[in-house]
Order: structure tokens, then C-alpha cells, then sequence
């Protein structure tokens, strides 16, 4: 697959402070490649490198195959951005604000219109066309967000974060339209917090913590390496301190803990972990309302790499 975009060797200082350190990857054309890291890793500074709106100490970043300097717009016109905070004219309907930001790449009035019309169809604002921003709501402003950054039909998109704050509805719909943008060409970078979107919309994922790549892979190679082969989670009204220790004593076990009424059980490895929980507790005479296993999950893995450790 073609490379659309490279980064060799970033780094990136504030004094003394490394905040990207060494940093190296490639996308390749067609990917939607999840950038992921803890708050202050390091993600919104890379993005901001990539991009040229940041100077850097060291490193080399290729996009298209041409090297990514501050007033290569010949490369800017195919990118699109779209960031947290979201960033509309309010004195603007949704239409004239899609027609003003598409309108700093494309000239030509008729194929502009058809732009505009694309981009309101990917997001699903059909209806509001003559809307102004302070008459959507939150996941409709996210969607008109979203639409005047990729309404001039880029090859490589950034999307920060577009489903923050937004109700079940509204996210769907912003998910479904980035599957149709990579289905329709679009290369796209997806930085986010919520791990079930990750798994859903990535096809490789990048875990960055104090400037390094400190994993990567599909989502099943990063699920090996948390180490975790099972979870189990068990509802019990009350649980023996001495039980809980007997459990956490049991072959394979990682970690055992009970709280509010939840015995929360995770395995390294191995095989009828259920079936030998389930005898134990027949066995002591505790009695449970519901117990369930699964595997893990993204989120288990980006916590196992980065800690669980608050962040500011």
C-alpha cells in the first residue's frame, strides 16, 4: 500500500521538556489509523507538527510523498482538519459556513455546490440547511464541525476527537459518515478517548505516552499484549475479605477486587478459569446473582500500557 504520510524521527522541546521524542510511523493510503495516548502524551503536539502549525527541533515529515514545510499549500489543499473545539462562523447558516471553508480550496462555483452538497449528505444535515449554529445542538454543531473540514474532498483527514459530548444518535451517525470518507478514498487520522470507537472504526492503532510509540498494531495485536486472557465479573451481595484473598491466590489470576457488590476477576492465561470459579464459590457457600466472562478489551490494553493513574 502507498504511504501518504511519514514521519521519521520527530522531535519536538518546549526548554528542557521533550514532549515528542524520537517519533516514527507511517500511514498508509486508505487507513484510518488511531492515535491514542493519555492526556499529555504528546498526540496534539505530533498533529501540530505534522500539520507545520509548530516548529520542531528534529525529524522529517513526508505527506503525498513531498516533504511538509509551513507554505507547502500545494500539500494543505488535500488535507483536512477537523479539531475538538469547534470552530463555525455563528453569524453563518450551514450552508454558507460549509460554501465559506470549502470556498479556500475550491474556485469553481459549480463544483463547490456539489462539495457542499456531498459533505451535507455525508453528515446528515439535510434538513438544516438554513440553520445557524446556535440553533443545532451539540451533535449537530459536531456534524457541521466536521463538514467544513472535509467538505473540499481531502485525501488525508485529521479528526480530533469528533464525538465529544454528543448523545448515542449523533455518534453513530459521525461514525458511519468517517467509514464513508474512507470508503470514498480519504486517508484518516482519528484521535480519541473512547476506546469502543476505536475498535469499530481502526484498522491500526498508535498508543503514544511521553512522546513515544509505546505500542502498535490492530486491535487484536494489542489485546496480546495486556497480558490479559480473560475477565470475569461477578455479582455477589457480600464477599469474605478471606475469600477475596483465597481468590487472588488462584492459578492465573492478575488481579481480584470487590466493590460495591461487584467481584471483578482478570486472568493472564489458562483455561475452565470460569468453570474452577464457579466450583470455589459452591464450594464456600457464596451464593451470586449473575457472573459473566469476556475478553479483553482496548481499553483494558490502553490501561495496562499507560496506567491508571490519573492525568492532568
Amino acid at each position: 500500500m502507498k504511504t501518504i504520510l511519514s514521519v521519521e524521527n520527530l522531535i519536538k522541546k518546549y526548554k528542557n521538556f521533550k514532549a515528542v521524542d524520537d517519533l516514527s510511523f507511517d500511514v498508509k493510503k486508505g487507513e484510518i489509523l488511531g492515535l491514542l495516548g493519555p492526556n499529555g502524551s504528546g498526540k496534539s503536539t505530533t498533529i501540530n507538527c505534522i500539520l507545520s502549525l509548530l516548529k520542531f527541533e528534529s525529524g522529517k515529515i513526508t505527506i503525498f510523498g513531498c516533504e511538509m514545510r509551513p507554505d507547502a499549500y500545494d500539500i494543505k489543499k488535500d488535507i483536512g482538519v477537523v479539531f475538538q473545539e469547534v470552530a463555525v462562523f455563528e453569524e453563518l447558516n450551514v450552508i454558507d459556513n460549509i460554501d465559506y471553508f470549502c470556498g479556500l480550496y475550491i474556485k469553481d462555483k459549480e463544483y463547490r455546490k456539489k462539495c457542499i452538497d456531498d459533505a451535507i449528505k455525508l453528515v446528515g444535515l439535510e434538513d438544516f440547511k438554513k440553520f445557524y449554529p446556535k440553533q443545532l445542538s451539540g451533535g449537530l454543531l459536531r456534524r457541521l464541525n466536521i463538514a467544513c473540514g472535509i467538505a473540499h474532498k481531502p485525501k488525508l483527514v485529521f479528526l480530533d476527537e469528533p464525538t465529544v459530548a454528543v448523545d448515542p444518535q449523533s455518534r453513530n451517525n459521525i461514525l458511519d459518515g468517517i467509514k464513508k470518507l474512507r470508503d470514498n478514498g480519504a486517508t484518516i487520522i482519528y484521535t480519541t478517548h473512547y476506546m469502543e470507537e476505536v475498535e469499530i472504526l481502526c484498522d491500526r492503532v498508535i498508543i503514544i505516552d511521553k512522546g513515544k510509540i509505546i505500542a502498535s498494531g490492530t486491535g487484536d495485536e494489542l489485546k496480546e499484549l495486556s497480558k490479559i486472557e480473560e475477565k470475569v465479573t461477578v455479582e455477589i451481595d457480600s464477599l469474605d475479605e478471606k475469600i477475596l484473598e483465597e481468590i487472588k491466590q488462584f492459578k492465573n489470576v492478575d488481579e481480584a477486587t470487590y466493590n460495591n457488590g461487584i467481584l471483578f476477576i482478570t486472568y493472564k492465561k489458562g483455561k475452565n478459569n470460569l468453570s474452577s470459579l464457579i466450583d470455589y464459590l459452591k464450594k464456600v457457600d457464596v451464593h451470586y446473582d449473575k457472573i459473566y466472562s469476556e475478553r479483553p478489551t482496548l481499553n483494558d490494553v490502553f490501561l495496562y500500557l499507560t496506567g491508571k493513574e490519573l492525568r492532568d
